[in-house]
């Protein structure tokens, strides 16, 4: 067990600071799965957040700063609860970035890391071959919002309806949609999947990232996955059961040329057995992930035929 007091008078500057929690995570096997790489980065950003300094820089103008007896307290409470408590970064600074953009989060939503963020960025080409063609939006599972923020700035000319089961969820959610000034084209609704959604609604684009974490995987998931809503996460099925819901609607509000994109991550090969008369696209990623699939309508009617 670490004495984190009798460490507050040993360490002064924010070089001794970054030299001693990199060793402490390094040697407490934390799990890096939300942001970061390694320890070295991980400690970085919460001394740097903790410190209201900033994340996206090398702090080495910093490195040789003496820090105050509170900055020490400050930094000491964050790296407990970081070691003993297993709480991931973003919950112990309330940010997590995605498609380079801050958001805020806490324990209501999962932390992004989806990689959607990559597909965003490149306006899902060449898949959509003409992005100014897309008027209207719907990301469904949304969570913090982060998706849907990056689509809406992505994509400026188009409405975005970002839904959620959760109305927590969609409180954190209007939190990052305040923040980005984007109450005018971005719509928050509480529903769950298609519930609250006429099939008069039609979308050209249809993408969600939902729950989709069998019960399997979801018991060998590190410590730190545990501090996220199970609800966020986990899904019946074969973690399937979002996902069968989503496409049994999927026809009845694409538009005609519209395209549906869904992640699924490890369950990708649970999809292809279950549904194996259904052709899906699996998108390669440049910058690493996998697990996202695309259907056009006509894929979307064969499935529901099947399986709706």
């Amino acid at each position: 067990m670490i004495d984190y007091l009798a460490v507050q008078s040993e360490l002064n500057t924010f070089r001794d600071f970054l030299r001693w929690s990199t060793s402490r995570f390094n040697e407490a096997g934390l799990f890096f799965g939300h942001g970061n790489e390694d320890a070295f980065n991980e400690a970085s950003q919460l001394l740097l957040s903790s410190l209201h300094l900033p994340v996206d820089t090398f702090p080495d103008v910093f490195l040789d700063a003496r820090l105050t007896q509170d900055e020490k307290r400050t930094l000491l409470i964050a790296i407990e609860k970081r070691i003993e408590k297993r709480i991931p970064l973003p919950y112990l600074t309330n940010e997590a970035w995605f498609a380079g953009l801050p958001f805020f989060v806490d324990e209501r939503v999962l932390i992004p890391r989806s990689p959607f963020a990559e597909l965003i960025e490149t306006q899902f080409q060449p898949w959509v071959a003409e992005p100014d063609s897309i008027t209207r939006i719907i990301d469904m599972c949304t969570g913090s919002g982060c998706i849907a923020i990056a689509l809406a700035m992505a994509f400026e000319q188009a409405e975005v309806t970002a839904s959620d089961i959760s109305s927590d969820a969609l409180d954190v959610a209007r939190v990052n949609r305040q923040k980005y000034g984007l109450e005018d084209q971005l719509t928050l609704l509480e529903s769950d999947i298609w519930q609250k959604i006429s099939t008069d609604e039609k979308y050209d684009l249809i993408i969600s990232n939902p729950p989709y974490v069998g019960a399997e995987e979801m018991a060998s998931l590190p410590e730190e996955y545990r501090h996220e809503p199970n609800s966020a996460l986990e899904a019946d099925d074969n973690g399937l059961a979002l996902v069968t819901k989503i496409l049994s609607g999927a026809a009845d509000h694409l538009t005609e040329n519209g395209l549906i994109f869904i992640e699924v991550g490890n369950t990708d090969l649970a999809v292809d057995d279950k549904w194996p008369e259904i052709a899906f696209t699996w998108l390669e990623l440049e910058n690493g992930g996998h697990g996202i699939f695309m259907l056009d309508k006509d894929q979307c009617e064969l499935f529901k035929q099947l399986y709706g």
